[in-house]
């Protein structure tokens, strides 16, 4: 911003409250959670969904679990209505879910939305009117605060006397001072309370007041100063559900909305994958997750995201964003190479732990849930670029592609292949890496092959191996004989035989190749130059002794690139 704009802005007024107590709350328990995204989220669309899309979104939110859903403004657009009919004419409202309707307090629209829900079991017929000093202002022409006040308790009288107009459908009155999050505090109390005085809600037949942080103008902080004011001062408080309903202007939706949960709040409106106006709706699958990651319950199914946000995506025509918390093709990636050789050491350190103790808590580093949880893989944890390091190259090889590297082979290969990144200038993908390392270093025949070998195991000598092998070296072949304490130890002895003196085996390790053949197997041989040169070799084949040979040979290779 240029420093000359700064003056047209000032700071937000701050809630007097010295003796709040939100700041020494916890979240221990999940709230009331209500989609408004077939609403709130599909008034914000470039391209609003179609009734058969808005169908199977419905479809979607009662599968995941929601109790209570914005089904729409049925009174604003005959496409709004006609979705609402076909969900009750169709009987496609579960018996536990509420539905919830949006209206302003102006008598035609709310007479309309009573004969959108008739029929239904159960609704909430949610009121709202503007009541800010901005909105007073200027979209309602210098309304008084009295004005105001009456729109909305007038709107409640009517709601209640239309209720006996549809004696099957059990109403639950909701009412929003819009723009709650710049109203003055002793007005929205005023304007609420002129509301509940109407509905005489009690312990048992509760109604809804819902704060809307309808933008936000402040940091979350103060936002939860106001809904702790408003819980301390509302009529009836018993006989309240307080709701909040944040957006994201700020970019701080989810933590006004856990501190307002801090404040008091028992509700919470909000989208999947934080959809709406501006910046979006409060994300309810962040929150929800965010409370799953403490050992929270929240009633909400999000084990299956990548599924769920198929669907989101499809029928939104809206893009889940690659950092975006949880969902994010890349929230569960790592590139840095301390950090992916955390995580590698994390999950094989919980592997080991779970075989002990399947009740281990979650812990592993830069990860704050498991993927697995929420329907992601472990395949796209680490991603190799030219800032990775050797143990994400490692696991990588590890997990995708079954090959288990002795820990102190990791920088060599690690140097290398994020070398061949930085050359490329790009990330590799898995099998880019596969095929890396077996260019580089496994199975290598130039300029020393084995092409044949067998084994004698002596009688005389016991304990004894002879290896007679057929080697190539520079291209001309050559017989190699050796004997020794086993099949490395004696092919050792055979390549001295022929002069190739000037090395030693200091390490040596196998496994059988996992996802591969059955029959496939991996060996890898350190091998010590005289000059003090330490290279590792690998080396794949159906024999593991062979495999073994392969790996010397190549690590002998190397030594001499």
């Amino acid at each position: 911003m240029q420093p000359h704009a700064i003056s047209k802005y000032r700071p937000f007024p701050p809630v007097s409250l010295p003796d709040r107590t939100w700041p020494d709350q916890i979240i221990s328990s999940a709230p009331i959670w209500c989609s408004v995204d077939l609403r709130d989220g599909n008034q914000a669309l470039p391209q609003p969904m179609s009734v058969e899309e808005k169908l199977e979104f419905f479809d979607l939110l009662c599968r995941v679990g929601f109790k209570q859903i914005e089904v729409g403004f049925p009174s604003a657009a005959d496409t709004e209505f006609n979705f609402l009919r076909r969900l009750v004419d169709e009987n496609r409202i579960p018996d536990d879910v509420t539905i919830q309707v949006l209206v302003q307090t102006r008598e035609h629209l709310i007479r309309r939305t009573f004969e959108a829900i008739a029929g239904a079991k159960k609704a909430i017929v949610h009121i709202y009117n503007s009541t800010s000093p901005l909105q007073r202002r200027v979209t309602f022409s210098d309304a008084t605060r009295e004005q105001i006040r009456d729109l909305a308790v007038e709107g409640a009288k009517l709601v209640k006397e239309l209720v006996p107009s549809i004696p099957q459908t059990e109403i639950i009155l909701q009412y929003s001072p819009e723009s709650f999050s710049d109203t003055e505090l002793d007005f929205a109390l005023e304007i609420c309370n002129g509301v509940i005085d109407v509905w005489q809600p009690t312990p048992e037949r509760k109604m809804i007041i819902n704060l809307p942080d309808t933008v936000q103008w402040t940091t979350p902080n103060i936002h939860a100063d106001m809904i702790e004011w408003m819980g301390r001062h509302l009529n009836r408080r018993d006989s309240l559900i307080l709701s909040l309903h944040t957006h994201n202007d700020r970019g701080t939706g989810t933590a006004a909305t856990e501190l307002g949960l801090m404040a008091g709040a028992d509700r919470v409106e909000g989208t999947l994958f934080g959809n709406g106006e501006r910046t979006g709706n409060l994300d309810i699958v962040n929150v929800a997750l965010n409370m799953n990651g403490h050992g929270i319950e929240t009633g909400l199914d999000f084990s299956d995201l990548p599924a769920l946000r198929a669907v989101y995506e499809r029928v939104t025509r809206m893009v889940v964003g690659e950092r975006h918390p949880y969902a994010g093709e890349l929230v569960f990636t790592a590139f840095s190479g301390s950090h992916q050789d955390a995580i590698k050491k994390g999950l094989d350190r919980r592997e080991k732990e779970t075989k002990e103790d399947a009740a281990t808590p979650w812990g592993v580093p830069y990860l704050t849930i498991d993927p697995q949880d929420i329907g992601r893989s472990y395949e796209a944890i680490i991603r190799i670029n030219s800032q990775s390091g050797k143990g994400g190259i490692a696991y990588i090889l590890d997990r995708e592609h079954g090959m288990d590297l002795p820990k102190t082979m990791h920088p060599q290969v690690g140097k290398r292949i994020y070398d061949l990144a930085d050359e490329l200038g790009r990330e590799l993908t898995p099998d880019e890496i596969h095929d890396a390392f077996y260019k580089f270093f496994a199975n290598i025949e130039t300029p020393l092959a084995v092409k044949d070998y067998e084994l004698v195991h002596h009688t005389t000598e016991r304990g004894q191996v002879e290896c007679l092998a057929t080697v190539v070296v520079d291209g001309v072949e050559k017989q190699a004989r050796g004997l020794g304490n086993g099949p490395i130890n004696s092919f050792v002895h055979a390549l001295e035989s022929i002069g190739l003196k000037d090395f030693k085996v200091t390490d040596y390790r196998s496994h059988a190749v996992r996802g591969g053949s059955d029959a496939s197997a991996a060996a890898y041989v350190q091998v010590q130059h005289e000059d003090g040169r330490i290279l590792w070799g690998c080396g794949v084949d159906s024999s593991i002794e062979m495999a073994g040979l392969k790996a010397l040979v190549t690590g002998w290779n190397l030594l001499r690139a």
